[in-house]
């Protein structure tokens, strides 16, 4: 800079001191090398490694004299300016807020983040935002070995990332570097170089995709059996509403070809998870007697209701509700939300059970150890307890 003061081209300077001429030019529009991107004095970050250059991180738009600058999603340093302005003038964050187009807490935020003394200074924010702004990043995955191994452990014990984030601040509540969001975390087992888990997608997520699966409505069914069915527009309000515990939602997963099964029982309230063991089929009998076992083992009450779907495996629900003094309500045809519990456990159930093995092969053991594992997980619709937890909870008050 000293010898374009001196009259030198931006070349020959360049030159003079041993760099590229780019690099000169750069240097002389106060545009910064970060990596493969250049971050400019009012914020854009561009990628000219691309075939086309392109920002990370923001939007690159023009004004009316073809100058780029940062797109909407971010402040500008005229909006920094204006904040500025607002704050000499006393106006409050509000009205400036306002003025700019932006909310007040983007004004808040941005005020509180960035002055130093009580004094707020605009092109200092800029900048800082500029260089916050940089791509790219090392992940916190990469950098927090701690935080890693406990994200690793997690995955290990087949907990989603949504659970193992939330979990997170369950367990270290004052530590917050144990922080990381669960898009990080999927990040991380997606793209291998983001984040430095050691596993593959279908090891560590339950489902082993990476798109969602269509669905398909399925034909119309016709009634499976005489008993007169009670439907679910009939179960008291008090299972509807999940306020008292002891209503549960059942059904059936499937082995190979259909030809074994394993009977599943979900609490609404807490969630928690039975598991039926089926070892000489699933018919209606072999069901009613399943069901009729597992169920025995509950204090009574914690024997409210079962509600299940209209498979004929249910063909023998009055003698089950004889033997048991539970009522069985039936959900209408194609509404498996209607026990959307019991659908929701069926889905991670088949982590343990995939779709194609023959499920007989599971012993008494082996499906109370699946429960237990299960029942150990803790969910978001209970705060990040365990259904043990909220169990254990219901039977010792």
């Amino acid at each position: 800079m000293e010898l374009v003061g001196q009259g030198w081209s931006t070349a020959g300077a360049a030159r003079e001191v041993g760099v590229h001429e780019r690099t000169g030019r750069d240097w002389r529009r106060g545009i910064r090398k970060v990596g493969n991107t250049r971050v400019h004095p009012d914020g854009t970050v561009v990628d000219y490694t691309a075939r086309t250059g392109y920002s990370t991180g923001v939007v690159i738009t023009s004004d009316d004299a073809g100058t780029s600058r940062a797109g909407e999603r971010y402040l500008s340093l005229d909006d920094r300016l204006a904040i500025a302005d607002g704050l000499i003038n006393r106006q409050t964050l509000t009205a400036i807020a306002a003025g700019i187009g932006r909310h007040k807490s983007t004004v808040s935020r941005e005020v509180h983040a960035h002055s130093i003394d009580g004094i707020y200074l605009p092109h200092q924010a800029d900048r800082d935002a500029a260089a916050a702004r940089a791509r790219p990043k090392p992940s916190k995955l990469v950098t927090n070995r701690a935080l890693r191994a406990a994200v690793e452990r997690g995955l290990e014990r087949k907990l989603s990332p949504e659970q193992i984030c939330n979990r997170l601040v369950k367990d270290h509540p004052d530590d917050e570097s144990m922080r990381v969001s669960h898009e990080t975390i999927y990040q991380a087992l997606y793209f291998q170089a983001r984040g430095g888990l050691k596993r593959e997608v279908q090891t560590a997520l339950r489902t082993g995709r990476t798109h969602r699966k269509p669905q398909r409505r399925p034909d119309q069914r016709q009634r499976r059996f005489v008993d007169d069915m009670i439907m679910i527009s009939e179960r008291p309000a008090e299972a509807d509403d999940r306020a008292v515990p002891g209503h549960w939602e059942g059904d059936l997963i499937m082995g190979a070809g259909n030809q074994s099964a394993i009977g599943t029982l979900v609490e609404r309230a807490t969630r928690y998870t039975m598991l039926v063991h089926l070892p000489s089929g699933h018919d209606a009998e072999q069901v009613r007697d399943g069901l009729i076992q597992t169920i025995s083992t509950l204090p009574e009450h914690l024997r409210g209701s079962l509600t299940w779907d209209q498979g004929c495996e249910m063909a023998r629900h009055k003698q089950f509700t004889i033997a048991t003094d539970i009522p069985v309500y039936f959900c209408d045809p194609h509404s498996p939300w209607q026990r959307g519990s019991n659908e929701n456990t069926n889905g991670l159930l088949r982590q343990y059970f995939p779709k194609g093995t023959d499920l007989s092969v599971h012993g008494p053991q082996d499906l109370e150890h699946v429960a237990q594992e299960l029942n150990a997980r803790p969910r978001k619709t209970l705060g990040w307890d365990t259904p043990a937890e909220r169990l254990r909870d219901l039977l010792t008050t």
